[in-house]
């Protein structure tokens, strides 16, 4: 069978009344008519003005319809009967009438009802994060006429760099367990984070020239560790609280210099606290039931977001090196950009459902990476302008950062983690070696690799298949 079978019959006879001669041989029937013809009184064909009623009222669920059956199975269901068809409407049968109707009505498709964005971030929690980020500098500025953290920096920045670049690993593998189950998530996180501490201080041993520097390695680590399990288990809220006693202490020097026992007590004390909030975290979701399920990812995947964090942390480092209240405002607006990041998602879904052609959609991808990154720019120069920061260096940093965790946000681990270890070894190589010309180093490797990650992202992004 080349289609479907007609369900109306069709030609001349449906409205008669057919009476077959007897014995008259089938194939004689073919070619001669000895049919008899009886007309059914009272029956002129359909009514056009009732059928006409009927599609203005249902002009609404005919239009969509994309097949003339459509029609009938709407007409079944609004209970017409065969016989109110004939009478009422003038039709012989159901699908006479639906395919009536079918032509009639005009095809129209209208859009699908809006659904719900998935991608839809949290505000409150963005900028807390944000501040969650910029916050732990308190500590410096309150302890800072006791150990004089300036003599120390060598330790405190290679801690930092592998406190930073363990974090994104361990962040990223604690993530792809939480796929599987809060519980194996936890179990991630209390095995790594504790050991990342670890490597940290041991990392900055040879560096720490006294006891004290070591406990400052030591404490930072630490921090550094509990802090990113609780950001990891999205418990802002709670590492808010444990910061509060750093917080008070940091108020308090508008009124008044506060005893050193005062400085430390308040500095361990947001530090105790927020271990424990961690260890508290850690038990509440090891607590959870196990998966049934579930392969554990594989250390390579993590590898590149650990090469990045090495990577991002040496860029800020040397930029603190220059301007370092460039470093507190682009900390600052970590917030922000992880909002944006949401956004973009939100809104590149959003183009893919208005694009009919995939150079249309390139067209609408490009335009969103544009708006969001500009939208993340634009309050970072008024925080540079703000704080008397050079705006081009920290713009353009900001926006290598930005375009490489948009990457990252899509899968795409290993050109940000490649780019930016080639731009911070470069600024790094430069600066050491301190030629004439060594101040815009940075810049000009910030700018080169920003370029690259924004090719990167407009060749990965402007697929349709990235965003379905």
């Amino acid at each position: 069978m080349s289609g479907p079978q007609p369900l109306s019959p069709g030609g001349p006879e449906q409205d008669t009344l057919a009476l077959r001669l007897a014995g008259t041989p089938a194939r004689a029937r073919r070619h001669d008519d000895h049919t008899l013809t009886l007309r059914l009184p009272g029956r002129t064909g359909p009514d056009e003005e009732a059928v006409s009623l009927l599609a203005a009222e249902l002009a609404d669920r005919v239009g969509p319809a994309v097949h003339p059956y459509e029609v009938a199975a709407l007409l079944e269901a609004e209970g017409l009967t065969a016989e109110r068809i004939r009478r009422r409407y003038g039709h012989p049968n159901l699908f006479s009438l639906a395919t009536a109707l079918y032509e009639q009505v005009p095809r129209t498709y209208p859009e699908p009802p809006p659904t719900p964005d998935p991608w839809r971030p949290d505000h409150l929690r963005c900028l807390l994060r944000g501040l969650l980020f910029a916050l732990p500098g308190l500590a410096y500025l309150l302890t800072a006429p006791l150990w004089h953290p300036g003599r120390h920096a060598t330790a405190l920045a290679v801690a930092g760099l592998v406190s930073w670049a363990w974090g994104q690993a361990l962040g990223h593998r604690a993530h792809l367990r939480m796929a599987v189950g809060p519980r194996e998530a936890a179990r991630t996180l209390a095995t790594g984070a504790p050991a990342g501490a670890l490597l940290a201080t041991g990392a900055a041993l040879p560096a720490a020239h006294s006891g004290t520097a070591l406990l400052a390695v030591a404490a930072q680590s630490l921090y550094l560790a509990a802090a990113g399990v609780l950001l990891v288990l999205a418990r802002e809220r709670l590492l808010l609280a444990a910061l509060t006693p750093l917080v008070a202490g940091t108020a308090a020097l508008y009124w008044t210099d506060p005893a050193p026992p005062l400085r430390t007590g308040a500095t361990l004390l947001a530090l105790a606290a927020t271990t424990a909030a961690a260890v508290h975290a850690l038990r509440r979701a090891h607590t959870a039931p196990p998966a049934a399920s579930g392969n554990r990812p594989r250390l390579l995947g993590s590898v590149p977001h650990g090469l990045f964090g090495l990577a991002a942390g040496a860029l800020v480092l040397l930029e603190g090196r220059q301007d370092p209240y460039a470093v507190i405002v682009l900390t600052v607006s970590m917030g922000p950009a992880e909002w944006l990041l949401y956004r973009h998602r939100g809104l590149g879904v959003r183009a893919l459902r208005a694009s009919t052609t995939p150079n249309g959609f390139l067209l609408r991808s490009t335009a969103v990476l544009a708006l969001c990154l500009l939208g993340y720019l634009l309050p970072l120069l008024g925080g540079a302008l703000l704080t008397g920061a050079a705006p081009v260096p920290l713009l353009l940093l900001a926006a290598a950062l930005w375009t490489a965790l948009l990457l990252q946000a899509f899968g795409a681990a290993w050109p940000p983690a490649a780019i930016g270890l080639a731009a911070a070894a470069t600024a790094a190589a430069v600066t050491c070696l301190r030629p004439p010309a060594g101040a815009f180093t940075l810049p000009l490797c910030c700018g080169a690799a920003a370029l690259c990650l924004l090719g990167c992202a407009l060749r990965l992004l402007g697929r349709p298949a990235r965003h379905a």
